[in-house]
């Protein structure tokens, strides 16, 4: 089979749905497949370097598309989902086997270039939902209602007038149109995957039971069974707990209440901050403000073996954004390697089920600066003391990649049938 996937970004760019993205592509080669991923081309020193390492290696899955950069850092771009584009992918694509699926991993300029592509040549759609699209523009730019009436106009311009016109101007109609146009939607946890059945995005009438599949985001296979053979070494004793806070720094994400949380907890306790973006400067300002009590320490963007051993070293990791997340795959990540979770979103803590400390039963209580503080003194205690809740090793087989590759080329099956 060969299968065409669409991101918004080069997937050898940081974030989650990027990582997903590469895993399910090296585990469906794995697996005897085909697959090319079709993205906006990378910039900067690190977009030259991704450049130089494919081309080393013969890598031809990648059809990097003309784009611009969008970040200081230049590490996201930009391409723009017009005839051009629909060009360079048709002509990139015409020497390659013929395509059996597209899956479509994006929400913006990619998930219309995906959606072109699929409806030029007659092939059916599986789309991941992998964003909370409303809640990310709501926390991300301003005037958000504006934002997304303009962003459902350029998604009607851009996708055309091939499916029934799907009314509303928020960010449920806006995947409602996508999710109309696909043979299958999957999402990454099954709190996410109600929400969108419950706003009505599901699959086009007719070619499934209305539901939406949900496939996990897994864990490198190879990667989990390096990081649990190192796990077999004991943890070095140590005379404080370690806590790990891992992700993009953006608002959503909610690193500077953390770190306030960190002060107002009165822990002595080592604190990684793991990841980069637009709040570090913002992040760096407030630990030398409020002094903690314990040590905070920025080590910017790992590798992903390098994350894995980080999570799997400490004693707790922190989840803090809430209603963004569509996973949380961090969570699931340190579930994976026996390490427990301080757990603010309510959804993903109902979702991880064990091995965890809630911050609150309620996502509004559980959003304030003393909950999260209080958390981190009851993980603080039970670290110390010994009785640290232990995650479910279910999940540790369930989020392996393979197995989730297994269950996405079920998908694939079904809507080519």
């Amino acid at each position: 089979m060969h299968v065409v996937m669409f991101g918004d970004q080069h997937v050898e760019s940081l974030g989650g749905a990027q990582v997903s993205t590469r895993l399910q592509r090296r585990f469906l080669e794995k697996a005897g497949h085909t697959v090319t991923v079709v993205a906006p081309a990378m910039h900067g020193p690190r977009g030259r370097a991704v450049a130089e390492r494919v081309a080393a290696a013969g890598d031809t899955a990648y059809v990097d598309l003309p784009s611009i950069p969008i970040t200081l850092d230049r590490e996201y771009s930009f391409a723009w989902p017009g005839r051009r584009s629909d060009r360079f992918v048709d002509a990139a694509l015409a020497a390659r086997p013929p395509v059996d699926v597209v899956h479509v991993q994006a929400d913006f300029w990619g998930a219309f270039l995906g959606h072109r592509f699929a409806a030029r040549h007659g092939l059916p759609v599986v789309h991941t939902m992998h964003n909370r699209v409303d809640v990310g523009i709501e926390a991300t730019a301003p005037f958000p209602r504006l934002v997304l009436r303009v962003l459902g106009a350029w998604q009607r311009r851009m996708l055309g007038p091939s499916a029934p016109r799907e009314p509303g101007r928020d960010g449920w109609s806006y995947l409602r149109r996508f999710a109309s146009r696909a043979g299958a939607v999957t999402a990454p946890s099954a709190h996410f995957a109600r929400r969108l059945e419950e706003h009505g995005v599901v699959p086009r009438a007719g070619v499934a039971t209305g539901a939406v599949d949900v496939v996990w985001n897994g864990i490198d296979d190879d990667a989990l069974d390096a990081a649990l053979a190192d796990a077999a070494q004991s943890r070095p004793t140590r005379r404080r707990p370690v806590f790990v806070w891992l992700g993009r720094m953006s608002p959503e994400k909610r690193l500077l209440p953390f770190l306030e949380a960190v002060a107002e907890s009165g822990v002595d306790a080592e604190v990684i901050v793991v990841g980069g973006g637009g709040q570090l400067a913002a992040a760096r300002r407030l630990v030398a403000k409020r002094r903690a009590v314990g040590t905070v320490e920025f080590v910017g963007k790992l590798t992903y073996d390098q994350t894995l051993r980080t999570i799997q070293r400490a004693d707790a990791v922190v989840q803090t954004s809430i209603g963004f997340e569509t996973q949380g795959m961090t969570i699931f990540e340190a579930a994976s390697l026996g390490t427990p979770s301080v757990v603010s979103d309510p959804d993903l803590a109902r979702e991880l089920g064990s091995g965890l400390w809630q911050v609150a039963e309620d996502a509004e209580a559980a959003a304030t600066v003393p909950a999260l503080a209080a958390a981190l003194r009851r993980a603080a205690a039970d670290i110390e003391a010994g009785t640290a809740p232990v995650p479910d090793l279910s999940v540790r087989e369930r989020f392996r990649q393979s197995s989730r590759t297994a269950a996405m080329v079920e998908v694939y099956e079904r809507v080519r049938r």
